[in-house]
Parts: C-alpha cells; sequence; structure tokens
C-alpha cells in the first residue's frame, strides 16, 4: 500500500512539474477578412448601401455598414467590426470621410494591415490600403467613381476591382441593383483566390430605420451566385428594373476558372 501511495505520489509530482514548463498558449491570431466589397450612395432617392463577398463566413455581417442618410463604411483584411457604427457617428456628425479614417488609424499599431472605405451621402468617397498585407493578401487594390467606392484584397488580380467598378457604371437600376451586379461581375471576374464562402448586402433608405434591405448568404460553395439567386426571388422596393434582379434566375457566368485550392496559397 506504502509503495502504491509513493508511486501516485511521483505521477502527480511529475505532471505538475511538466504543467509549469509547459509552453503557454499561442495568442489568438487577428481575424482577417479577406474580401472584396463596394459602397454606394444615391443622393437623389436618399439611399446608401455595401455588397460584400469573401471565403469568410458570414462576411456580409462583420464587413459592411450602413445609415440612412448618412453613408456606408467596410472595415476588411485585418478587420475591426467595433469602428463600423462610429465611423457613421463620425460622418454623421459632418466629418469628411478622410477625417474619419484617420480619427481611426491615427492611434492603430496595425493601420497598414486594414482596408477601410468610407461614403457620405454627398458621394465623397476615402479608401485606405494594406499596405504591409502579407503576400498571401496580394492582390489588392481599390477604385472609386460618383459616388461609389470598389475595395479588395486577397484577390485573383486586378480584373476583379476593374469589373467590380465597371459594373456598377454601366448597370441600369436601382442602388440595390447595380451593388449586387458589381459584386457579381468581380466575382466572374475571379474573385477572392482562396474560393467562395459567403456574401452579403445591406442597403439604407431616408426615414426608414435600420435596413432597408439586408440580405445575407453566411455559408455557400458559390456564396455570390446564392445571394443573386436569392435577390431574383426576392420581391422589394429596394429592387429596379435590372433583368439581373429578375426570375427565371440564370448562373451569370458558369464558364469562370476554378479556382487554386486553399492549401496550396502561401500562409497569411
Amino acid at each position: 500500500m506504502c509503495s502504491m501511495r509513493v508511486t501516485v505520489a511521483i505521477v502527480v509530482m511529475s505532471w505538475f512539474v511538466q504543467s509549469l514548463n509547459a509552453a503557454p498558449p499561442p495568442a489568438a491570431k487577428p481575424e482577417i477578412t479577406a474580401t472584396f466589397s463596394i459602397i454606394a450612395v444615391d443622393p437623389e432617392n436618399h439611399i446608401c448601401g455595401a455588397a460584400v463577398a469573401s471565403k469568410y463566413l458570414a462576411v456580409g455581417k462583420v464587413v459592411p455598414y450602413v445609415r440612412a442618410d448618412v453613408g456606408a463604411f467596410c472595415t476588411q483584411h485585418h478587420h475591426v467590426p467595433k469602428w463600423g457604427e462610429p465611423a457613421l457617428d463620425l460622418l454623421q456628425q459632418g466629418k469628411r470621410p478622410e477625417a474619419v479614417l484617420f480619427e481611426l488609424l491615427k492611434e492603430d499599431k496595425d493601420s497598414e494591415l486594414r482596408q477601410l472605405a468610407i461614403i457620405d451621402m454627398q458621394g465623397r468617397a476615402a479608401v485606405h490600403n494594406p499596405t504591409e498585407a502579407p503576400a498571401g493578401s496580394r492582390y489588392w487594390g481599390a477604385m472609386t467613381g460618383r459616388f461609389y467606392c470598389c475595395q479588395g484584397n486577397t484577390l485573383t488580380g486586378r480584373e476583379v476591382v476593374v469589373a467590380m467598378s465597371r459594373a456598377y457604371e454601366e448597370t441600369s437600376g436601382s442602388l440595390a441593383d447595380r451593388l449586387l451586379a458589381a459584386l457579381i461581375a468581380a466575382d466572374c471576374a475571379g474573385g477572392d483566390h482562396r474560393g467562395r464562402l459567403a456574401a452579403g448586402m445591406r442597403v439604407a433608405k431616408k426615414g426608414v430605420e435600420g435596413d432597408w434591405l439586408s440580405l445575407h448568404v453566411d455559408k455557400s460553395d458559390d456564396a455570390v451566385v446564392e445571394l443573386a439567386r436569392k435577390y431574383a426571388e426576392l420581391k422589394h422596393d429596394a429592387k429596379g428594373n435590372w433583368s439581373g434582379g429578375k426570375l427565371p434566375f440564370q448562373h451569370p457566368c458558369p464558364d469562370r476558372p476554378k479556382l487554386s485550392s486553399p492549401m496550396s496559397l502561401p500562409p497569411k
């Protein structure tokens, strides 16, 4: 009996010493919402909106923020969701978009890992790109135009941002129509080089509390196309006369190139 007690004591002491010498758990890694998105306003009709897609679960709920008669904001790459509402608060207080980004980033030690975009109801837009993004997050870039701004990182190439911009400018229809057309064009051009998982769109209108239109696909093998299908099936006043938003639904780019396997890409 004495021998058994000694053995147990030795085992317990050995476990205790090992636990003291064990390495501390690794610090949590920052979340990277590699993505492409677009923000836009329709000053005449007092409508603003944002659309986003990524290989990031439920991306439409952590990247885009909109507020009626104020504007739209997106935070991505090393995203900071807690900045969403404060950014729109600053915009509502009368600060110019570039001043809002300065306020957000001036004390931020990881500022060059962020990609931010913001637009007010006058159509003034500002964008900050992640200049120190790691190799796996390139290509990144942005384009602005009349009443819109589109941006992305971890893309297959510059054609993604160019296609998004062109589609927004050339699509006839409502703001929601044009946002979705831009998202589809970007996805068809290659989109996120790791794959397609989630997409979302938010639209706000003066006189309507909260989101006027909120549409999300939180997890799908083909998120943008699934979002487009849901939009085509939707009956909502935010929709316009864009043929791509009507039934019968047709896949917008069935012959698009396949994406690389995530396992073959450089680590983040």
